[in-house]
This record gives C-alpha cells, sequence and structure tokens, in this order.
C-alpha cells in the first residue's frame, strides 16, 4: 500500500472540477405522469396562445366599452342581459347597444364586447343591471396571447421539471416528455468495523449508517441505487466489488477508505483501475479527505466513513454532480444569508461545515447549530435543515454573525405561522 500526499484545494474549486467533468447521460422520454424531477432536454414551445380567446378573469357582464361612457354615480347607465355564459360555453349572440352577457370567469367573450363589468360594481334591475363608471376598451379584459404566444419557448432545455413545468407540457398536451436519463448509482460502504442494520451490536463494532443515508438522498433526488454488500478491509475483495459496481452504474460512491491510515485501500484501488483522481483532500472540514475520480465514464466518489462528512461530502459533490450530467442548467448549491442565533467559538483553518437549523421569522433568516458537531455526528443530520459555511482564518464566530447557509432541505416546517 502506497501513502500519497495530499495537497487540500477550497472547497469551490474541488465543486467546479466534478462539474466540469464531460460525463453527460443520453436522452430519453418520459411520461408526463412521471417527469417530475427529471431534467428537460428539448426547449418546450407553446402550441397555442395562452390565453387563446380574449376572456373574462371575472364574475360579471361582458359590455361594449362604448355603452358605459358618460356613466357616474349621478347618472348611472342601464344595460339589458341577452345571454348567459360560463367557462367553456360561447355566446352565439352580438352585443348591440347598452346589452351586455352574463359571463363566468374564464369564458370567452361575446362578439361586440371589449369590456368586462365586475358583479360587485352593478346594481341588479329587472332587465339587468346598471352600472357608475365609464369602461376602457379590454378593461376586465385577458386579451388573446397576452401571456405567451404560439412557438414562444415556455421551457427550457437543462430545467428542472417541477409540478409548475408539469402543468406547462400538459397545457400544451405534451404527454411524451423529453428528458435526460437519471444516472444509476452503486453505493459501497467500507470497513471490516461495519456490520448490517439488523445485525447485533459487537464490541468495537457499529452498523452501517452510511449506506442507507445515502441512498436515502438519493432517492429524495427521484434516483434509484444499488446497495452493495459491505466490504472487509482487503484491497482484492474491495477492488473487486469496485469494478463490479463500476460495470453496472453511472457513479459509484464508496464511504470509507479514503484517508491515509494502514487499512484504507480507496487510493490503491484508484491507481489499479487507472482512474483520473480529480482530488484527494478538500480545504473544509469535516470530509477534508473526499476524494474524487472519473474512470471510464464513470464517477467515483471516495466520501468519508464518518456519517456527518459523508453527508456533507454528498451535498457538496455528488449531487451537483448528478445534475450536471443530466444536463441541467443549474445545478451549484443555492446559498441564503442568515443571522447566526448562537456563538461558534471553534477556529479552524479550513472552512467548516456545520449541520444547521435555518429558520425564517418572518424578517429574517436566522440559524444556528442542529446539534453535536464532530465529523462522526450522526443524530444532529437528522435535525437538520441546512449547512452553515464558516470560512475558515478566524477564532470561531459569534452570535449576531452574518453567514452564508446551504439549505440541504427544501421543504422543511417550523412551529409558527409568519404570514
Amino acid at each position: 500500500m502506497t501513502l500519497e500526499k495530499r495537497q487540500p484545494i477550497p472547497v469551490s474549486e474541488a465543486i467546479q472540477r466534478c462539474t466540469n467533468q464531460a460525463l453527460r447521460l443520453s436522452q430519453t422520454t418520459v411520461d408526463l405522469y412521471e417527469a417530475e424531477g427529471f431534467i428537460l432536454a428539448e426547449d418546450i414551445v407553446a402550441t397555442y396562445d395562452i390565453p387563446r380567446f380574449n376572456k373574462s378573469p371575472y364574475d360579471g357582464f361582458a359590455i361594449r366599452s362604448q355603452d358605459s361612457e358618460g356613466a357616474s354615480g349621478a347618472q348611472r347607465l342601464a344595460f339589458k342581459v341577452i345571454d348567459h355564459i360560463g367557462a367553456g360555453a360561447v355566446s352565439s349572440e352580438v352585443l348591440s347597444e347598452r346589452e351586455a352577457v352574463r359571463i363566468m370567469t374564464g369564458a370567452e367573450l361575446p362578439k361586440g364586447a371589449d369590456a368586462v363589468v365586475m358583479l360587485e360594481q352593478t346594481v341588479q334591475t329587472d332587465e339587468g343591471f346598471t352600472l357608475r363608471k365609464a369602461f376602457s376598451q379590454y378593461e376586465n379584459v385577458s386579451l388573446k396571447g397576452e401571456e405567451t404566444k404560439t412557438e414562444d419557448v415556455v421551457l427550457k432545455k437543462g430545467q428542472r421539471l417541477n409540478a409548475g413545468a408539469i402543468a406547462v407540457l400538459a397545457t400544451f398536451g405534451y404527454r411524451n416528455v423529453p428528458v435526460f436519463q437519471k444516472p444509476s448509482v452503486g453505493v459501497i460502504a467500507t470497513g471490516s468495523e461495519l456490520l448490517d442494520v439488523e445485525d447485533p451490536l459487537e464490541p468495537g463494532k457499529i452498523r452501517n449508517s452510511n449506506g442507507p443515508m445515502i441512498h436515502a438522498l438519493l432517492k429524495k433526488e427521484g434516483i434509484d441505487s444499488e446497495i452493495y454488500k459491505i466490504q472487509q478491509d482487503d484491497f482484492e475483495s474491495s477492488l473487486a466489488v469496485v469494478r463490479t459496481a463500476m460495470e453496472q452504474h453511472d457513479i459509484v460512491i464508496t464511504t470509507g477508505g479514503v484517508s491515509v491510515g494502514d487499512f484504507d485501500y480507496l487510493p490503491d484501488i484508484y491507481r489499479a483501475l487507472d482512474a483520473k483522481v480529480l482530488f484527494n483532500k478538500v480545504a473544509m472540514r469535516p470530509g477534508s479527505v473526499t476524494t474524487v475520480a472519473v474512470s471510464e465514464q464513470t464517477f467515483l466518489f471516495g466520501l468519508s466513513g464518518n456519517p456527518s462528512a459523508c453527508y456533507t461530502g454528498f451535498e457538496l459533490f455528488v449531487k451537483p454532480s448528478i445534475y450536471r450530467m443530466m444536463g441541467a442548467l443549474r445545478y451549484y448549491p443555492a446559498l441564503v444569508r442568515a443571522i447566526l442565533m448562537e456563538d461558534f467559538k471553534k477556529a479552524n483553518p479550513f472552512t467548516r461545515f456545520v449541520r444547521a437549523i435555518a429558520t425564517f421569522d418572518g424578517r429574517a433568516t436566522t440559524v444556528k447549530p442542529s446539534g453535536f458537531n464532530k465529523s462522526g455526528a450522526v443524530v444532529a443530520i437528522a435535525h437538520s435543515n441546512a449547512m452553515m459555511i464558516l470560512p475558515g482564518g478566524t477564532r470561531g464566530y459569534s452570535m449576531g454573525h452574518q453567514v452564508d447557509v446551504l439549505l440541504t432541505e427544501t421543504e422543511y416546517y417550523q412551529q409558527d405561522l409568519y404570514l
């Protein structure tokens, strides 16, 4: 086994080295009802104008605007209602002077009408209603094509499909959606100290938490993974299972075996695979020994065996690489600024990522550590929805400082309602 010298690189550079790799997944089509979470592989264009016709945005009465000229509180003008239509119906009537059609939200304006009087703006009469104000042409009217016109690009290639995008696809009749494939992922937890989840504890042993955690993180992104049987600290068997995983998957994630101890084989495995190592040390805590390599068009992510460091490595390096492979336009982590609500006095030469709870109180976002914050911590992860980013080279941070926060949960709930 060869021990290698490691030179730490900045976190931002490590992320860019991952996302700069020309590893891309092929295009496919999926059913509209299964498309959420995929990345769009083609521009989507409008197949017709929206709205398709001039329509009413309110319940009320369609009128000719010219007939309302001169209306005021002192001189209410009377209109006769000659028809009644709802959404999806079209009136066959053509409006004449001081005539109106009762109209519902979303219905097409009848011929001759160019304004809508809202119901609450009228006073009912036996034949119709009176009004007290003049209306301008197209007042209270949703005009044909005002939102989008035929052949407009309404969704862009590389866009992640969320519920709103699904609604757009449905609107324009795209039942079969062109997307990029999602990667398949193999997950391997290394270490002779590891037990399967259902195994009874033994002296010196711990249960494998990283494998299920990585599986869950991938599942949250809608990505399937295969968990390989926990490997013993034996070079040949570890190399064999990595080779097998590479043959079957686009990405192989190993946890553990990336440090410089006597039983850490991952550097030697990468050499045996003739893998191109992108980096093997990052100026960060936890997870400084995170290693990423590429071999035969397969990403190899060597994450720390410590749960918190493993989690951090996934969020910073694996997730953006996945979305880059899928052709996403946006794949870097989203950051917000937040006010630190507790002192964090731990000095550190490297940038520190601290599992945290971010809260919006109606005025500002605040953040505080979610619990015990050593690299082996696992319980703190369960109570976090974010990671504080604390740059190195300081003696720590005090309550009231503004810090960058990476939100790791896109949906998180609070005890109080701030509206």
